[in-house]
């Protein structure tokens, strides 16, 4: 038994050296899954693991002599690094600053965004937490403003076929089913997107990728957990406002890309490998405006218990 993702439905393979195992029983602590019990002063693979190693890696890192070896999964023992000295990551202060500086970017200078960029922001989001491993998020970049103009044109086209989904008509019928919330977006928000886009569009304005130098999808599979690649965008972003990149995410493209016949072709014309529940397209560029002020945001609430 596996859990099964896109990318594999295969367990992991466990391999202990039990002439390397000192007997410290710290990798038997770190697996969530039961797969290993401590033995005779030895760790050894358990009979009673729940789903089988999905390959998390936790007992392969924590082992201080190498006894243990993880592979499959999209795994194995040369994904092993050295962790940097703790001494140099930022303290809290430094994060602080760094997210309150962050503000959504839209106007930027006609600068690419180079190569070793775009790498970094990729290296730095694919450490972001998983549901489970292995990470079935998948990523599109779209490298330099005439293709994220071209992804924008096309994605006018397709609304324009789609727009009997604003309709008064329809809007009207859909509401006992899909309820006031629903119907109060659509009235309030996808309408009014649906013109903006396509009739700006039209006019030469893009208020789709705002003509940025980058765009990133990231999106995951029928498989994955819905926040995955919502974490895998965020840590894209805070990355890029190290670079001194500004970036802005944006919502109303992944929902409208995901069912029926002509979302499918344009996610193949597109090179989108398959729909998903959740999804996020973000945008990046030098910024041509900078900010001095700030804006102090609040959540809905906070129930303290």
């Amino acid at each position: 038994m596996a859990i099964p993702t896109s990318r594999t439905k295969e367990p992991a393979t466990i391999k202990i050296r039990n002439e390397l195992c000192n007997g410290c029983g710290l990798c038997v602590s770190v697996c969530n899954d039961f797969c290993l019990i401590l033995e005779n002063g030895k760790a050894q693979k358990s009979e009673t693991s729940f789903f089988g190693c999905y390959a998390c890696g936790h007992c392969m890192a924590i082992c201080q002599t190498g006894a243990i070896e993880i592979t499959g999964r999209e795994i194995s023992p040369d994904d092993l690094f050295d962790l940097p000295d703790k001494k140099k990551t930022i303290s809290y202060t430094q994060l602080l600053t760094l997210l309150q500086h962050r503000r959504s970017i839209r106007k930027f200078k006609n600068l690419p965004v180079e190569s070793d960029v775009v790498e970094k922001i990729l290296t730095a989001s694919k450490t972001a937490p998983m549901g489970l491993p292995p990470s079935d998020v998948n990523v599109l970049v779209l490298n330099g403003k005439e293709k994220t103009r071209a992804f924008a044109k096309d994605f006018s086209n397709y609304l324009k076929g789609m727009k009997f989904m604003t309709s008064r008509f329809l809007l009207a019928l859909m509401r006992p089913f899909w309820g006031k919330v629903n119907d109060e977006i659509f009235k309030g928000f996808a309408s009014p997107l649906f013109k903006v886009y396509t009739d700006e569009m039209d006019k030469g304005n893009n208020y789709i990728t705002y003509d940025a130098p980058l765009a990133l999808y990231f999106y995951g599979s029928p498989y994955s957990d819905p926040a995955d690649s919502i974490i895998a965008t965020t840590y894209a972003m805070i990355t890029a406002e190290t670079l001194g990149l500004g970036s802005c995410m944006i919502g109303g493209i992944h929902p409208l890309i995901q069912n029926g016949r002509k979302a499918r072709l344009f996610r193949k014309k597109n090179k989108i490998m398959s729909k998903s529940r959740e999804g996020l397209f973000i945008v990046f560029g030098y910024p041509e405006v900078k900010f001095s002020k700030g804006i102090k945001r609040t959540f809905a609430s906070i129930q303290m218990i």
